[in-house]
């Protein structure tokens, strides 16, 4: 069952993040003009990219990744991997509102950040990609999670002795 959840999980990851990514792109394409520009050509296809497959997409990646947390070992990759999805997020959630105000007419023409939103989603994937492939336990100087400080035994401030220390140590998995 493991195994089927994982591959479903990155089925919806895949739809979701070429749904993201043909969105931005044709944002783009719609502020250079051209065939993509025209409203009965745009309208129809973004908002079937965005409410029909880029939408349900993330809400299943989200939902098959939260199903899958309880059988990974937790590190700082996880973490790390969370922040990157929550970016995911965001560039959806600023897709969504960008596409409701075109739709309101309310865009403004010259703007900028769709231009350099286009190529975003790409870039998380990647690294959330890279991040799940190598699951380092730690970023940089810090411990990895579970792991305890060794303090020198002449200047610790606790009252506890060294077997102690080494029992509490044990129950920790």
């Amino acid at each position: 069952m493991l195994f089927w959840l994982k591959v479903a999980h990155i089925t919806a990851v895949a739809v979701w993040f070429t749904g993201l990514l043909l969105l931005l792109r044709l944002f783009a394409s719609r502020r250079r003009g051209g065939r993509e520009a025209r409203p009965d050509f745009f309208n129809p296809v973004a908002n079937r990219l965005f409410f029909r497959i880029a939408t349900p997409a993330g809400v299943l990646a989200i939902a098959l990744g939260m199903g899958l947390i309880p059988w990974v070992e937790p590190g700082a990759w996880l973490l790390a991997k969370l922040c990157l999805v929550a970016g995911v997020v965001l560039v959806h959630l600023w897709a969504g509102a960008h596409l409701h105000a075109l739709g309101k007419g309310q865009a403004r023409p010259g703007a900028v950040l769709p231009a350099v939103l286009g190529w975003t989603p790409l870039l998380l994937l990647l690294a959330i990609a890279a991040l799940t492939g190598a699951k380092p336990r730690t970023i940089d100087g810090l411990p990895p999670p579970g792991a305890e400080r060794s303090e020198d035994p002449g200047h610790s401030s606790s009252s506890r002795s060294s077997g102690d220390a080494s029992s509490s140590r044990s129950r920790w998995p």
